[in-house]
């Protein structure tokens, strides 16, 4: 996952949402491709090791997984991006109770959704 972004890059990325627990090592960390992917012999389960009972998913399925979740982060970009231009929420709530809300709406919420719009 980038650190910056929080966006998946990695197939990594999706191994890690399929198990609990260390369920896959590499061969070659510095290598992390699915060809150095394999299953770990034991895993802890419970406070015991126990002989791993996953598989390994195919390549295909990893990529095709990391490809949507790509897709669905890049999708909310916009809402990434409303959620850091708005102020504080104690300010817009006093701002609603000096204001109204209407003019909350129009002052505050309106200007950051036509920076950023929603996309259809």
């Amino acid at each position: 996952m980038d650190l910056d972004t929080g966006r998946p890059d990695h197939i990594e990325d999706i191994l890690k949402t399929l198990h609990l627990g260390q369920w896959f090592k590499w061969l070659d960390s510095k290598n992390r491709i699915y060809a150095n992917l394999v299953l770990t012999e034991k895993m802890g389960v419970g406070g015991e090791m126990v002989d791993n009972p996953h598989t390994l998913p195919t390549e295909k399925s990893l990529t095709d997984a990391l490809a949507k979740q790509q897709s669905d982060f890049d999708a909310q970009e916009y809402a990434r991006n409303r959620q850091d231009e708005y102020p504080p929420m104690a300010d817009q709530l006093d701002y609603m109770f000096h204001n109204g809300f209407d003019k909350w709406k129009e002052d505050i919420v309106q200007p950051v959704k036509d920076k950023y719009p929603k996309p259809e």
